[in-house]
């Protein structure tokens, strides 16, 4: 059993006012306005609701997973609430960073340990993030656009860096 059935993770389809959102997100002022804003709204939503509401769920339709990695420098435990991509019975996850210039810190804590811990709903699991082949990247983005188009126009903005793909595998 991978770390998708695990979770009980599932993707849905967004409605009408959920893909409008969606397209307003992938934008390059979109991108911009969420990449600096969601993180605070996302991880106390998430827990005053006990795992059931995040803020791209509720406007766009999201399915959002927690990560929580170890601070590479810090050795602190840093939570981001993120997409997760099922791939092959197994959640992926991408360092798009909204197609910002940068590459996210997270993908750097999960470089320097990869042991993390991953929440969906009222569930958590432990896994293993290990980097994804580029055949295995090429899946995650195809599976990614089909989720989030905004993932297209992410990759084109951030085409002058490599953008890191992890597989989030259960420890159990």
């Amino acid at each position: 059993m991978g770390s998708l059935d695990e979770l009980g993770y599932t993707v849905k389809r967004a409605n009408g006012p959920q893909r409008i959102m969606q397209k307003a997100a992938s934008s390059r002022p979109g991108a911009w306005l969420f990449q600096r804003t969601m993180y605070a709204v996302d991880r106390p939503l998430f827990r005053l609701s006990r795992g059931r509401l995040t803020l791209p769920g509720l406007l766009a339709g999201l399915p959002v997973i927690m990560l929580t990695t170890t601070g590479a420098r810090s050795g602190q435990p840093r939570t981001m609430p993120l997409l997760g991509i099922p791939l092959a019975g197994d959640i992926a996850v991408i360092g798009s960073n909204y197609g910002q210039t940068a590459t996210p810190g997270w993908v750097y804590n999960l470089e320097a340990d990869s042991a993390a811990v991953v929440a969906y709903r009222d569930r958590s699991l432990a896994v293993t993030a290990r980097p994804a082949d580029d055949e295995e990247s090429d899946r995650a983005f195809t599976e990614a656009t089909k989720v989030y188009p905004g993932y297209g126009a992410y990759r084109a903005r951030a085409e002058h860096r490599t953008i890191r793909v992890f597989v989030l595998q259960s420890v159990a």
